[in-house]
């Protein structure tokens, strides 16, 4: 029998707050994060919005000349991570070390110091490259740079399943555990897409939303009028312990991974099936010994673009049945906006505070449904509803999906 996990510490940085407390609050109260790109000068692109991290001081969390030399989406996974052990109450001493693993997950790891160091090339020559491009760029390296800083000297992995990829690290962390390859696992996710090469690419994909002139509405999951997602930054790390391992050191109990579920579409590389999502559903509850009846609320995927929130309705309807119009389905996106890999852990983070505090997330900017989204998606308001079982669904390009089942702790 595989041995249980739970969630002990929680860390998130993200464009509603930098810290548990502030992002939660933000969620709670339905404060957007999303506002015109202040990075860089966005005028000459479609999308001139985005949902950044602010007042967010990497050498809070890191040495300053780490911080210096490190690419934002490593600051960000050190940063969340600090904050998740520290919730935790957990240092990774030498006794623990090897049974501490690490599994931090990316889409796209570190484009900011990709797209500056070929501008560094073309304009000044290959001489000019820095010697830590390579490990800025490689996406594991917000695992290894995490390992190295706490002393996890287990496991250490990494997944680059593009929105999926945190999602991925949570299921995979637990079974880690589960399957006693260490006691504690350091998962999560970390992006930092913000630079203007990665608008124009999704901008030629048509993928975001160009509602340049109310930011703050641009994220409307499930709503009629949706045009795209929103490109975001950030980091969710979450700290999960071997049950008994936990139990031992006193630890505070957030909840319980109760089974995950994971799926391929195999069939487009960005447009979504109905196949892909139900079956992962379907294996999240098989994982968990649930049945459909059991679960109180769904993190939806919610991007809100076209394709994906009509078929992640479908597929939940297709799983649940009758069931579906009784569960509670909301799409945090509409605060954040999508983190890319990063999404799956703030949103597993969230879900977790809602099993904690019995306060459901809204979907704000829901103004007019979706004719095809028919849903309760918890519009414009946070809901009180004492909620034991949450499914939390991250679907990435590439057709990669994964679900993940938390309960209650009891």
């Amino acid at each position: 029998m595989a041995r249980r996990v739970v969630v002990t510490g929680i860390g998130l940085i993200t464009p509603v707050g930098v810290g548990n407390d502030a992002t939660w609050s933000s969620i709670c109260e339905g404060v957007p994060g999303v506002s015109r790109v202040s990075g860089f000068d966005p005028s000459d692109l479609k999308t001139q919005i985005a949902g950044e991290v602010k007042d967010f001081d990497p050498t809070l969390y890191m040495e300053p000349k780490d911080a210096k030399r490190n690419d934002r989406f490593i600051q960000l996974s050190i940063a969340a991570t600090k904050l998740a052990l520290e919730d935790a109450g957990l240092e990774v001493t030498d006794d623990i070390s090897a049974r501490t693993g690490t599994f931090i997950g990316s889409g796209i790891g570190g484009m900011s110091t990709f797209y500056d160091t070929v501008l560094t090339m073309e304009n000044k020559g290959p001489s000019r490259v820095s010697p830590f491009f390579i490990p800025n760029i490689v996406t594991n390296m917000a695992s290894g740079y995490v390992s190295i800083n706490f002393n996890a000297k287990g496991p250490n992995c990494s997944s680059t399943t593009a929105c999926s990829a945190s999602g991925h690290s949570l299921a995979l962390s637990a079974k880690i555990i589960g399957d006693g390859k260490a006691d504690v696992m350091i998962a999560g996710g970390s992006e930092a897409p913000l630079i203007p090469l990665t608008f124009a690419a999704f901008n030629a994909m048509k993928a975001l939303s160009t509602r340049n002139d109310e930011p703050e509405t641009a994220s409307r999951p499930f709503e009629a009028g949706r045009d795209g997602f929103i490109l975001s930054e950030g980091a969710g790390v979450l700290i999960l312990e071997e049950l008994e391992f936990a139990k031992k050191r006193g630890a505070d109990i957030y909840a319980e991974v109760l089974g995950s579920g994971m799926s391929a579409d195999a069939f487009h590389i960005t447009a979504p099936s109905l196949e892909g999502p139900t079956s992962c559903m379907n294996a999240a509850l098989e994982d968990s010994g649930l049945n459909p009846g059991d679960v109180d609320y769904i993190n939806a995927h919610g991007t809100s673009t076209r394709l994906n929130d009509v078929n992640e309705t479908r597929a939940i309807k297709e799983v649940f049945g009758e069931h579906a119009s009784q569960i509670p389905v909301s799409s945090t996106k509409s605060m954040t906006g999508h983190l890319l890999g990063a999404a799956g852990a703030v949103e597993a983070a969230i879900s977790v505070l809602a099993l904690r505090n019995g306060v459901l997330p809204p979907t704000i900017n829901l103004f007019e449904s979706d004719p095809e989204c028919d849903l309760d998606y918890v519009p414009h308001t946070a809901r009180d509803s004492e909620i034991k079982v949450v499914l939390s669904n991250s679907y990435g390009f590439g057709g990669t999906n994964v679900s993940l089942a938390l309960g209650k702790f009891s």
